[in-house]
Formats: structure tokens, C-alpha cells, sequence
């Protein structure tokens, strides 16, 4: 059954409290963007007339958050922004399984938007480093 997105949560690993923080103000989330290479193994003498391909290496692709201004979030973007350390992130969706998105990545990008007329947003980019493990039920769940 279709859910809204309404109630989902981003979440990332306090290495403090070893516990989820919740991040407020997140407007949309868009990703992760998962794309998979392939390898072209086509030949000369391949029958049939048609290319093959073999597949390549999995990019789990980035994520973006439209958030609002808030300054604890905005820095703690900005403080993953600055490292070069991968921090863990968790999407938990509002459905009955309660399924959970759990990924490492870094902050690649930070744009702040100050409109005359509206919130001030921050557009945060994740890269994501490794796979996104999808769970049900996990939202308890401690990573890797």
C-alpha cells in the first residue's frame, strides 16, 4: 500500500551517545540515487547481432535534503562538511514495517538559500560511500 511521506525521519549516529539523533526542519528528502556501471563485452564475433555487457562496480549515489534553517542542524552539517570522516545517516519511513535506509556519507555540499519572501532553506548534499542496507523494523538498529 502507498504511504505518504509524512512522518519520515533522518536520522544520524551520535558516536557520543551511541544513539540515533533525529535531524529537525528536513522539508524533502531526494535519494539515494543508486546506479549500477556496466562493462561492454561486446566482440567481433559476438553472435546474434546484439551488444552484451557485463555489470561494473554499484554507486550508491548521493542524497539531497531540503531543510530549514536551524542553526544546530546547519551545523552539524557543517561540522560533517569540514571532516573527512563519513558519518552514518538512517531514513526511517512512516509505514508498518518501519523500514529504515541506513548509509555512511560525507557532506559534499551545503548552499544556503535566503529568499525575500520565504524561509531560509540549506539544500545538504550526501555522498554516499558503500551500500545502503534497507531493513524493516530496524529503527533501533546500531551500524556496522
Amino acid at each position: 500500500m502507498p504511504i505518504s511521506g509524512v512522518g519520515t525521519r533522518l536520522r544520524r549516529w551520535n558516536t557520543v551517545t551511541f544513539a540515533w539523533d533525529s535531524i529537525a526542519y528536513v522539508k524533502s528528502i531526494t535519494g539515494p540515487s543508486k546506479t549500477k556501471a556496466f562493462i561492454d563485452t561486446t566482440a567481433l564475433d559476438t553472435t546474434g547481432g546484439y551488444r552484451t555487457f557485463i555489470s561494473g562496480f554499484r554507486d550508491a549515489g548521493q542524497l539531497t535534503l531540503n531543510m530549514l534553517f536551524e542553526r544546530d542542524a546547519y551545523e552539524l552539517m557543517n561540522t560533517d562538511f569540514e571532516s573527512d570522516v563519513a558519518q552514518d545517516f538512517q531514513i526511517v519511513l512512516p509505514d508498518d514495517d518501519n523500514t529504515s535506509l541506513t548509509f555512511s556519507g560525507l557532506v559534499t555540499e551545503l548552499p544556503l538559500t535566503i529568499p525575500t519572501d520565504d524561509a531560509i532553506t540549506a539544500d545538504v548534499t550526501i555522498k554516499i560511500t558503500g551500500p545502503v542496507t534497507l531493513e524493516s523494523g530496524s529503527a533501533q538498529s546500531v551500524p556496522a
